[in-house]
């Protein structure tokens, strides 16, 4: 967990599912929040290696696995932290609320908080959040408000696309995430889906029949999006590392990317709900 303080008037909170870099984290002053998985019973914090060890092993022996949004405690907390440390405003953008609770604790805080907060329905995941936040704390260094941190998060997630494919949607239908009709339709004919965070929600947009197809399609999507345009990029994946260097690899060379792509695996989180397998890229147009 990071409990980093601003000196600055304008403070940047996230959560855990940006996946941003701790060292971006800790140059650009943001705050993250960590949401909770609960694994065989045990509650620990997304992003730790003892998660990440313990999912592991219970996808593997299909064991329970469960997430939870953070208390609205834990956000009360931290904003009374940050302006007890100078803060006379924050901003806290987090992930879709149409997949997570975690705006609704935000907001059931920052009605307490002692400074104003203004909470921010990202409609977007993983680095897709992430880049929306780097946007927001752009604007907190420049000394701007928490109304234009705001704008500059949303005007970055407009042109962002947030793709992923799967080795399979069970996953995705325990926790609820997709409808099971999808779900049935995706193992019925043995497809690899892939989809897409569309307006804060998970769609299927196509469906291909291996993985090496999925792949492809994943990258030809990018890079149609992308066209000529300057673009960050950002891969994630779990427990597919050597696809995710390669696809990051092969987009580099393809796109107008200034800075190498963003290479992660996902935290507990968002890896409770997608199973080993995931691939996903996330293309922000600058």
């Amino acid at each position: 967990m990071s409990r980093r303080s601003a000196s600055r008037a304008l403070a940047v909170v996230t959560d855990s599912t940006a996946y941003l870099p701790r060292a971006e984290l800790g140059r650009h002053r943001i705050t993250e929040v960590p949401l909770t998985v609960v694994i065989e019973g045990r509650a620990l914090e997304d992003g730790t290696p003892e998660a990440a060890r313990r999912l592991e092993r219970a996808l593997g022996r299909h064991g329970s696995v469960t997430t939870s949004r953070p208390n609205p405690e834990v956000f009360a907390a931290t904003y009374d932290k940050l302006a007890a440390a100078g803060a006379r405003e924050i901003v806290s953008l987090h992930l879709s609320a149409e997949i997570s609770g975690t705006r609704d604790a935000a907001l059931l805080a920052a009605r307490e908080a002692p400074v104003p907060v203004r909470v921010v329905d990202t409609r977007m995941v993983a680095m897709g959040l992430g880049f929306a936040v780097l946007a927001a704390a752009g604007v907190a260094e420049a000394g701007g408000t928490a109304e234009e941190a705001e704008a500059a998060a949303v005007e970055r997630t407009t042109s962002t696309r947030a793709l992923f494919c799967v080795d399979t949607l069970e996953h995705l239908r325990r926790g609820g995430r997709i409808g099971a009709a999808r779900a049935l339709l995706g193992s019925a004919l043995a497809v690899k889906p892939i989809l897409e965070l569309a307006d804060g929600r998970i769609e299927m947009l196509d469906r291909v029949r291996t993985t090496n197809r999925a792949v492809a399609r994943l990258e030809e999507l990018v890079v149609e999006h992308a066209g000529d345009r300057p673009v960050d990029i950002a891969i994630h994946h779990l427990a597919a590392a050597e696809r995710a260097e390669q696809l990051g690899a092969r987009l580099r060379e393809r796109l107008n990317a200034p800075a190498p792509p963003h290479i992660s695996e996902v935290g507990a989180v968002l890896g409770a709900h997608t199973g080993p397998g995931l691939l996903g890229a996330v293309v922000a147009p600058r």
